[in-house]
Order: structure tokens, then sequence, then C-alpha cells
């Protein structure tokens, strides 16, 4: 059996928009857009290691704190966006170099990032490519999960 990892995405509707006065949350409660919670919710059923991506953060596993809200997001162009570097650092100090299988459940940004830290040499499955557009990605998600069968 494969040592896999899931990466999903961040998504721009954080806990913040709805609960202003919020305090830091684990990663995986800070982040409620449909698309977010829905890979997170897959990646959660299916893997024992996940990880989302953040513009920001980097690499957060879901207990990690994201201690308040922020607008950043890949293909913003903004300075602040965490560098490739930065990245693999993470990768390497959190031990995710370490899987055979990195599964992407996200769109093309969040895949390029990806490529982009772990190199060409990493086995890869991104199985929401095809999709013709987030809704089509959350319906795969949703009936994966109530189906309890992963997506091919």
């Amino acid at each position: 059996m494969k040592n896999r990892l899931c990466i999903t995405p961040c998504g721009a509707a954080k806990i913040w928009d709805r609960y202003p006065e919020q305090g830091g949350v684990p990663a995986k409660e800070a982040y409620i857009s449909a698309f977010g919670t829905a890979c997170h919710t897959y990646a959660d059923t299916f893997f024992d290691h996940w990880v989302i991506l953040s513009a920001k953060h980097g690499f957060l596993f879901p207990t990690d704190i994201v201690p308040e809200n922020y607008d950043l997001a890949f293909n913003s162009g903004s300075p602040d966006i965490i560098s490739t570097e930065e990245l693999k650092r993470q990768a390497k100090e959190k031990g995710l170099d370490t899987f055979d299988e990195l599964v992407i459940v996200a769109g093309r940004k969040h895949i390029k990032v990806v490529q982009e830290v772990f190199g060409k040499d990493c086995m890869y499955r991104f199985p929401l490519q095809g999709c013709k557009g987030i809704g089509y990605m959350l319906q795969k998600l949703k009936k994966a999960v109530k189906e309890n069968r992963e997506i091919d």
C-alpha cells in the first residue's frame, strides 16, 4: 500500500467572514467555502495524511492554528505570497517529502504550485482534473464521499 498525502486548497471564504471576532482556529475550521469544505471532507474521508495549501501560511496540517483572517491567493501577484523556497522548506520540515504519492484535490493554480515544490520525479494524482468548473468538482467530491468511493 502506498504512503499517500492529499493536498487540498484553502479557499477565500474564512470563518472570520461570518464571525469577525473569532480568534485563531484549526486550519480545518478556518476555511468555509463550499469547495474548500468539500475538499477537506474528501481528504479526511479517504486519507490518513492530508494538508491544506495556503498562499499565506503554506502547508497546514488540519490541526495547525490559523491565527487570523487574510486575503491572499496564489494567482494574485502579491509579494506576500509564500515563496516556493519556503514551501520546499516546510515540506521537508513537516515530512511531506516522504510520501510515495501526492493526491492534489484542487484546481490548476494549486497543482502548479505543488509541482513546483515537489518536482517532476514525484508521483501525482489529480482526481479533479478534467472537470469543467467548480460545480462539477463539487459534485464529484460530494458523490465520492456519499458513496464512500474514492475518485479514480
